[in-house]
This record gives C-alpha cells, structure tokens and sequence, in this order.
C-alpha cells in the first residue's frame, strides 16, 4: 500500500509539471531540481479533496460523477467516500 501511494504522488506531480510547462504553459522555463519541487517552490497548486486546501470530501461524488469513474474505472466511493476497490 505504501508503495502505491508514493507511485500515484510521484504520478500526479509529473502530470502537474506537464501542465505547469506544456499544457498551460504558464511556468514554460520551470527548471526545479527535486528539493525545490519537494518544497513545491513550483507555481500553482495541486488540490485534492481531503487535503488541507480542499477538505471537504463530498466534492468527490461531483467529480466521479462529471468525469464518470465508476462506469470507466469500475472505482467506486464507499460511504465515507473512500475509494473502492
């Protein structure tokens, strides 16, 4: 389990940085060595539900509903909103 947590962290922020440089473009000279990303001395933000900026989990029932996960994925909330399976 722990290992699968810090591959989907490693995950979201290589696509953070592809949004950050290439996608939106608005960080596109964003040249940080591991420390600074680590100290996310990046621009902008990366929320997620549950995390201090965004505590509230509800909003995850808007989001798996607008992006359909379930029907795609088969990953379901319980209900306390955690992820299943």
């Amino acid at each position: 389990q722990a290992l699968a947590d810090r591959l989907v962290e490693a995950f979201a922020e290589a696509v953070h940085r592809d949004i950050r440089t290439d996608l939106w473009g608005y960080a596109k000279e964003e040249s940080l060595c591991e420390a600074d990303l680590l100290k996310i001395k990046y621009q902008g933000i990366r929320p997620a539900p549950g995390y201090p900026s965004q505590p509230d989990h509800t909003e995850k029932r808007t989001m798996w509903d607008l992006l359909q996960v379930e029907q795609k994925t088969g990953i379901a909330l319980s209900e306390s909103l955690s992820m299943m399976p």
